[in-house]
């Protein structure tokens, strides 16, 4: 099935989320992932983890032996990664034909 271009927001959480992961380290994650150049806040943050374990490409990760089980922690799904990695064969290519028919 041919899947919708992804957020950046969604293509940085699901990327932050090789790892489990609690909401304020995700936002860490990503503003270490993009070099400083997205900051994602508290409000957009959960509603893209509910977008994104609605469509199954995150999940709660069970950490049944944390002793802060206030943190809900968050991990990929396999479903995920395969979006993620169709996301970025679609960004390489986008670049590649832009790369091969561009001005210069």
């Amino acid at each position: 099935h041919k899947l919708l271009p992804l957020t950046e927001t969604m293509h940085y959480i699901l990327l932050a989320l090789r790892n489990p992961l609690h909401g304020y380290a995700i936002m860490q994650e990503i503003e270490v992932l993009s070099n400083g150049k997205v900051r994602i806040a508290a409000g957009t943050l959960y509603g893209a983890i509910s977008n994104l374990i609605d469509k199954g490409w995150i999940q709660p990760f069970d950490q049944t032996d944390c002793s802060d089980s206030r943190r809900k922690e968050y991990l990929i799904t396999d479903e995920g990664k395969r979006v993620l990695e169709a996301e970025l064969e679609r960004l390489q290519e986008l670049v590649k034909n832009g790369n091969k028919h561009i001005i210069r």
